[in-house]
């Protein structure tokens, strides 16, 4: 049954959605591994990555993106969501890469979540309108190694529908004040969210992305985030009890490149090196990769 890993930040532009993209093509690419991707964030950036706009408008007057599943949710005579004429297969613009599929997002799936969010208001102490992903996901969740979702930049009823089918979630961030701030916010919402549901999900750490390397403030938000960690686990262990332990730093950290940042342009790179920029850059993330696969694996 395939591991599932959810992306998760409040901030938007910190690279979530290329880096989600980046975990899925390198599992492919470099590991051999099925994956699906599932787009719950409505900028619909990693739809658009993965099958360009001209695709994405045909799926959405088509009825063949998460909107329509949620749709169905909230009315039993919305049209039917077909999952496996939703799923869109082998979706990277990279022809020669197979193995990743995608379920697309909607811009309306803002308009959406509004109408869930009103439905778990009414039914407080239903499960049900956290479920709609996963019962659908869960009819194909055999059919891949990895499924990776990406969240919106909100604790929404959308972003715990995600939480609901997820094994673990990484958090991607820039290394400075402002992308950091609301980490405990997320460590927080996601322990409450475990608490009221009885479904945990492991933190599995954060992907630092856009590293300047000539920056102090980067290199000394770095140390101020591996500190934290260092400085919780030194307290007795009663004391520990008492507070959230802060998310490790994954030791492989993606520089601010012009490379990466192009690779979210729809576009036949012919290879993984050319589409990321080759180089430590590529080593980097195979790296980043191989240890998300390895820590889901192990603490799940």
């Amino acid at each position: 049954m395939a591991k599932v890993i959810a992306t998760i930040n409040l901030k938007g532009g910190v690279g979530k959605s290329t880096m989600t993209a980046a975990l899925a093509e390198f599992m492919a690419g470099m590991f051999g591994k099925s994956v699906l991707l599932i787009d719950l964030d409505p900028q619909t950036n990693l739809t658009t990555m993965m099958i360009g706009t001209e695709h994405w408008h045909e799926l959405n007057n088509s009825g063949r993106t998460l909107k329509a599943l949620f749709e169905q949710a909230l009315d039993s005579q919305a049209p039917k969501f077909d999952i496996d004429d939703a799923i869109q297969r082998n979706v990277s613009p990279l022809a020669k890469l197979a193995g990743i599929d995608l379920l697309a997002s909607s811009l309306d799936m803002i308009e959406i979540s509004e109408e869930v969010a009103a439905w778990q208001y009414d039914e407080p102490d239903s499960l049900q309108p956290l479920l709609v992903l996963k019962e659908a996901v869960d009819t194909v969740r055999d059919h891949y190694d990895y499924i990776l979702i990406d969240c919106p930049p909100n604790m929404g009823i959308i972003t715990r529908n995600g939480l609901m089918l997820a094994d673990a979630y990484v958090i991607p961030t820039i290394p400075d004040v402002l992308s950091t701030y609301g980490i405990p916010q997320i460590q927080k919402r996601v322990r409450m969210f475990s608490e009221k549901t009885g479904h945990h999900v492991q933190a599995l750490g954060l992907i630092i992305t856009k590293y300047r390397a000539n920056t102090n403030l980067h290199r000394n938000t770095i140390q101020r985030l591996q500190n934290a960690v260092l400085d919780y686990d030194a307290l007795p262990a009663a004391e520990r009890k008492l507070i959230e332990r802060p998310p490790n730093v994954i030791p492989y950290w993606i520089p601010e490149a012009t490379d990466i940042a192009a690779a979210a342009e729809f576009f036949d790179f012919g290879t993984l090196k050319n589409r990321y920029g080759g180089g430590k850059k590529v080593d980097d993330l195979r790296d980043l990769t191989s240890h998300v696969m390895t820590n889901v694996e192990i603490y799940t």
